[in-house]
């Protein structure tokens, strides 16, 4: 079993709410050194008053010679740096390819030229079956990734794939709770549209997950609930909201580049998947191991077919335990 222990972790895109809690954690196993790669100085100034023991490098994953400089004697690395917002991916597709698709290379090669011994990156589930420039950017990371193993090496490459991470200021949350704060009407874009909700630990018990049980080329996937977009609307303003379940509601229409249910496993990754009560493990094409699990032909793994909760009770006890965070993931 791989041991953090006395061990030295990078994390590119460290500064974010993932970088954060994933740090609070590793730091309880005892490693030797955690490094958080970044391109922000200001996000890692503030990081630093919380974590001052830390070694901070100012640097952009799309600059090969930097990652490389920064992945020497590193025995693991989590690759969280990425462009992750769709409107902005849908304005710079260009820009997306760029940080999610070469700058991922140059982590690959960086990190197999150092010795690494894992590398963990993290996609969306938004690669799958992508229908914006933010999701084919990160479908085609995920192929850069779980494609190094078949040529041979010491380093395990493999990917986590999310659905909506609660907090992230990409989600939803962050939104609504500022919108009740001010007065304004809540702005949902389609009352049925459903997405998958996990919080900030579960996300980091998936690359933990990932890290010890990785051969090479998986895809892994936490199972979690979904409810619909008007469901966790009410849920807050039921809770935040002066006016209750009178608050105003005014509906948007679906925006570029997104989806009204979301996958985590596609109908072809369903054929090579093994499963337990808590993940899927989407195996690579060229090592697919005996006693998988596969899944009747046509089956994904969707928002709108896991669990689905409804209830401002299951719904309030997720957003009581994501808690206040409102950083980038």
């Amino acid at each position: 079993m791989k041991s953090i222990r006395d061990s030295v972790i990078l994390i590119t895109g460290g500064t974010g709410s993932f970088g954060n809690r994933v740090a609070a954690h590793l730091l309880t196993q005892q490693p030797r050194q955690i490094r958080i790669f970044s391109r922000d100085e200001k996000k890692q100034w503030e990081m630093q008053r919380q974590f001052p023991g830390f070694r901070y490098l100012i640097g952009d994953v799309r600059d090969p010679a930097r990652v490389a400089e920064a992945m020497q004697g590193v025995h693991y690395v989590f690759h969280a740096a990425a462009l992750k917002q769709v409107p902005a991916c849908e304005n710079f597709p260009l820009e997306a390819v760029k940080t999610n698709v070469l700058g991922s290379q140059n982590v690959c090669a960086a990190a197999a030229a150092a010795g690494v011994r894992t590398v963990v990156a993290l996609s969306t589930d938004k690669a799958v079956k992508p229908v914006n420039a933010m999701g084919t950017s990160k479908a085609m990371m995920e192929k850069i990734v779980c494609s190094q193993n078949q040529f041979g090496g010491d380093t395990t490459f493999c990917c986590v794939r999310y659905g909506n991470v609660m907090g992230s200021r990409g989600s939803v949350i962050p939104l609504f709770r500022r919108q009740l704060r001010e007065g304004r009407p809540l702005t949902v874009t389609v009352p049925h549209m459903t997405r998958f909700l996990m919080t900030l630990d579960q996300s980091v018990d998936l690359v933990l997950h990932a890290l010890t049980q990785s051969r090479g080329g998986e895809v892994f996937v936490r199972k979690a609930p979904a409810c619909t977009v008007q469901d966790l609307a009410d849920t807050l303003r039921a809770r935040h909201s002066p006016q209750a379940g009178a608050h105003p509601v005014e509906i948007t229409g679906i925006r570029p580049g997104e989806k009204i249910h979301e996958i985590l496993v596609s109908e072809y990754e369903m054929q090579r998947v093994t499963e337990s009560p808590d993940y899927y493990t989407v195996h690579p094409e060229y090592r697919v191991p005996t006693g998988t699990s596969p899944q009747a032909l046509g089956s994904e793994y969707t928002s709108d077919n896991t669990r689905r909760i409804s209830s401002p009770v299951e719904i309030g006890a997720l957003l009581d335990a994501m808690g206040e965070v409102e950083l980038y993931t």
